[in-house]
């Protein structure tokens, strides 16, 4: 079998792949080049490589496999992970990638992948059905959402997202929220959770706990917000007027 299948079993591969199967690095970088030359494989960045199908002249790797190739610890996260689970509203022209090792945001094909710095080890799993995608279990993509707005499109995109969630492990919820483990996230992850409890099957006892977290002060949901609010006493918050009616009409929440 040539070089060419033998790589194309790969949705990505390095140099250091392209030796292993050569067995030597003069002979990879010749045919690595050849191939290139040839149209049979692209460069995605750096020692990142993809074969190219040539029924579709495109290559085999999906954003999301070429996301997991950037570093050794690179995971999809935010709404990025949102798509992948088929629960976003929007699809965006960037993928949002964690990763314990900085990277500079780069662009592909009119992607582009964006760094995030990874705040937890937890919660992270491999793709069932995909090879080569590492992403942050539906829990966890739910927490970070909340915690961070500006990764999601908006908080009425986030709505949206969640509104296609039947159930969420409370054992996780805990986790992830103690893993970061501020009052706020305690605060607004219980406030709008609960307008979720029954299709997501979340007990009493869970927003119990996240009321046990919050202590005495007062937040905004959105930290700057041009809707007019009202006041939560049950979860200290300061709530935009009419949130889930415009979310459910289709209006726009400016973030």
């Amino acid at each position: 079998m040539n070089v060419y299948h033998r790589l194309a079993k790969y949705p990505v591969f390095t140099i250091n792949d392209v030796e292993k199967l050569t067995g030597n690095s003069n002979t990879a970088y010749s045919q690595l080049s050849r191939l290139m030359k040839k149209g049979l494989v692209k460069k995605v960045r750096k020692n990142i490589y993809s074969a190219v199908n040539p029924v579709t002249g495109q290559i085999v790797a999906t954003r999301y496999q070429i996301a997991c190739a950037i570093t050794p610890t690179a995971y999809i996260s935010h709404h990025s992970a949102f798509e992948y689970y088929g629960l976003a509203n929007q699809v965006f022209y960037e993928v949002y990638v964690s990763s314990e090792s900085k990277f500079n945001s780069f662009e592909y094909e009119n992607v582009t992948y964006k760094y995030v710095a990874s705040r937890a080890k937890e919660g992270i799993v491999e793709a069932k059905n995909t090879t080569a995608v590492r992403i942050t279990d539906l829990e966890r993509t739910v927490i970070d959402g909340i915690r961070d707005f500006n990764r999601i499109g908006g908080l009425e995109e986030l709505l949206k997202c969640l509104e296609g969630i039947y159930y969420l492990d409370e054992a996780k919820l805990h986790q992830h929220l103690n893993v970061y483990n501020t009052q706020g996230l305690y605060q607004k992850a219980g406030y709008i959770l609960q307008h979720y409890q029954k299709p997501m099957q979340l007990s009493n006892e869970f927003f119990d706990y996240c009321k046990g977290k919050i202590g005495k002060s007062r937040r905004y949901l959105l930290s700057e917000s041009i809707n007019a609010s009202t006041y939560n006493n049950e979860w200290k918050l300061m709530i935009p007027e009419g949130l889930f009616e415009v979310t459910e009409q289709g209006g726009d929440i400016l973030v």
